[in-house]
């Protein structure tokens, strides 16, 4: 058959009908609940600033006045539009928290969705336990410095045509549980607990794209690496294989050398960079546990571009 310009045309329309319906679906319910609210304890504050600083300063913590006043996120490919992360700060102009109740934070990290319907699959923790999301949420409310309020916004997030189909596609909340318990006390089934929740299967994976936000394990290429990342002024930087396997994975790391590249950044015969974070919030037995942890999952083989 013969593609005329009627054809092109016609697919066009569907594709733009198409996508105006797909990015519709970018709004969903958000909680009703009001009466819920977090007591803060001197625990619930020293541990939500360990979270904070491992989960949340990784997009939202500008090293450079040490505040959680947001940033751009440099990940998003431009044809999608640019991404901007949230102030977190008491700003009452600009500041996230003080625009939420509790009970509206607690339904963002459970499902994904804010308190205006967007779906925001990157602040997803639907298997963290209610503990720690009471302690993240009493941190934020704290008087912390790095929550003191500074009245900026780094930029307004915004979405091309394209990017709004892709957001519409690939919106998929999850359902809203509760009681969930407090983390496992089991070395293995903790690290699996930290590896799900301080979210390293999203950059150690195959596809930021195919994340099994529920049952993280079953995310395709799960945490063997090579998703394109965006380092220190834009450069092109690629996500490690830290699969036990010995040649191209983690599997010939001591405990010592996973220790000091987790904390210090120091991995053997070479320097960590941006995005990889240090962890140098999270107590000892919480980096020996992703580490028994990683030594369990099985070992793929995949060589990833340095």
């Amino acid at each position: 058959m013969k593609i005329t310009k009627k054809h092109v045309l016609l697919v066009t329309v569907i594709a733009v009908i198409g996508g105006i319906f797909i990015g519709c679906k970018t709004r969903f319910a958000t909680t009703q609940a009001n009466n819920y609210t977090v007591t803060p304890s001197p625990q619930k504050l020293v541990r939500g600033r360990e979270l904070a600083m491992s989960i949340c300063a990784g997009c939202h913590y500008d090293h450079t006045v040490n505040k959680f006043i947001g940033r751009p996120l440099e990940d998003i490919p431009g044809i999608a539009g640019k991404v901007y992360s949230a102030n977190l700060t008491h700003s009452r102009t600009h500041g996230i928290p003080t625009r939420y109740t509790d009970a509206e934070l607690k339904y963002l990290f459970k499902t994904g969705v804010a308190r205006d319907g967007r779906y925001l699959n990157y602040m997803l923790r639907p298997n963290m336990a209610d503990s720690d999301i009471d302690a993240i949420i009493a941190f934020l409310r704290s008087d912390d410095p790095s929550l003191s309020a500074a009245d900026t916004t780094i930029g307004l997030t915004h979405f091309t045509f394209i990017g709004k189909i892709y957001m519409g596609m690939h919106a998929n909340p999850v359902a809203y549980s509760d009681n969930i318990k407090e983390p496992p006390a089991d070395k293995v089934k903790l690290g699996y607990y930290l590896v799900d929740n301080l979210g390293c299967f999203h950059c150690h994976s195959g596809s930021l794209q195919k994340l099994n936000f529920q049952y993280p394990d079953q995310t395709p290429g799960y945490l063997a690496g090579g998703i394109k990342l965006k380092g220190i002024n834009g450069a092109e930087m690629h996500a490690s294989n830290i699969t036990p396997d010995k040649q191209t994975g983690i599997g010939s790391y001591t405990i010592e050398e996973f220790r000091a590249a987790m904390v210090k950044g120091d991995a053997p015969g070479h320097r960590l960079k941006p995005p990889m974070p240090k962890f140098d919030q999270l107590k000892p037995e919480e980096v020996d546990a992703i580490y028994a942890y990683l030594q369990t999952v099985p070992a793929i083989n995949n060589l990833v571009k340095r």
